[in-house]
């Protein structure tokens, strides 16, 4: 056991700080109906790597992280500029249309460089098991800045997220807003990509904010809860890894998908 928390200590540390912002920002992405945001920002940062991978910079370079935020950014902008207030084309197909035409570019910019498959697969399901302190360090620092900044505006963040329409009406400045949101998230994905992976992220975003959703009525319930449950799926995940000798990232997805579906039942017995 001595050697378990050693080899696990950081893995965990990495996961309970991606838990802590992503079951957050999940409540938003749920709330707004835009489940496949992350996962189109995450291979947007996935595809920004891979132009910085074709310069001749590693996966973990420091320029590679510039080009995969700048990538983050356009799409940012893209997601906030194609938010109107009456949706002829809803803004969950225009996000499904980012991440394929992001994920078939990348794709081919792999195919010019080699070991593409070997890097493709890195930037699915990151390297959660070599985490470092100080890597998890830096990511709880970007992370908690960010938490910060979205509190101070939290009242109209929820508001647009909640009662988009409304906030049209008053006047609120929503695509602004909308900017300022998938900016911040884009800065998220891109750090949590960089070490967890595509598949990873979208699991942390996505199913501690559904459970919160199944469980939980107000906000704060629903947090609470995403972060237990969060909490709970990464250490089964984690010790699923260690003790089956599994890869910590996709033993921690399938973990999700085992909890997500105990809490369906749940919920389902409790109505």
């Amino acid at each position: 056991m001595t050697e378990f928390f050693h080899l696990m200590a950081a893995p965990f540390a990495a996961c309970l700080v991606l838990t802590g912002i992503h079951a957050y920002l999940g409540l938003h992405v749920i709330e707004r109906q835009v489940i496949f945001v992350d996962l189109a920002l995450a291979q947007i940062a996935a595809l920004g790597s891979t132009v910085g991978f074709l310069f001749g910079f590693g996966l973990h370079h420091s320029a590679n992280y510039l080009f995969a935020l700048g990538f983050t950014f356009l799409g940012a902008v893209i997601f906030s500029l194609t938010r109107f207030r009456e949706e002829k084309v809803p803004h969950e197909a225009i996000i499904g249309v980012v991440y394929a035409v992001a994920a078939a570019a990348a794709i081919l910019v792999l195919n010019r460089a080699a070991e593409g498959g070997e890097e493709l697969k890195s930037l699915l399901v990151g390297h959660l098991l070599l985490a470092r302190w100080s890597e998890v360090g830096k990511v709880a620092a970007i992370y908690g800045a960010i938490g910060a900044l979205h509190w101070l505006a939290r009242r109209p963040l929820l508001f647009i997220s909640q009662k988009p329409q409304e906030a049209f009406a008053r006047g609120m400045p929503v695509r602004l807003w909308d900017l300022f949101f998938y900016a911040t998230f884009g800065f998220v994905v891109t750090s949590s990509v960089e070490m967890a992976g595509v598949l990873l992220v979208f699991s942390y975003l996505i199913v501690p904010a559904v459970c919160g959703v199944l469980l939980g009525r107000s906000i704060a319930q629903r947090l609470a809860i995403g972060w237990a449950i969060g909490a709970l799926t990464s250490i089964l995940g984690i010790a699923a890894s260690y003790f089956w000798d599994l890869p910590t990232g996709a033993a921690v997805v399938c973990a999700f998908g085992v909890v997500l579906l105990a809490v369906f039942l749940a919920a389902h017995f409790r109505a």
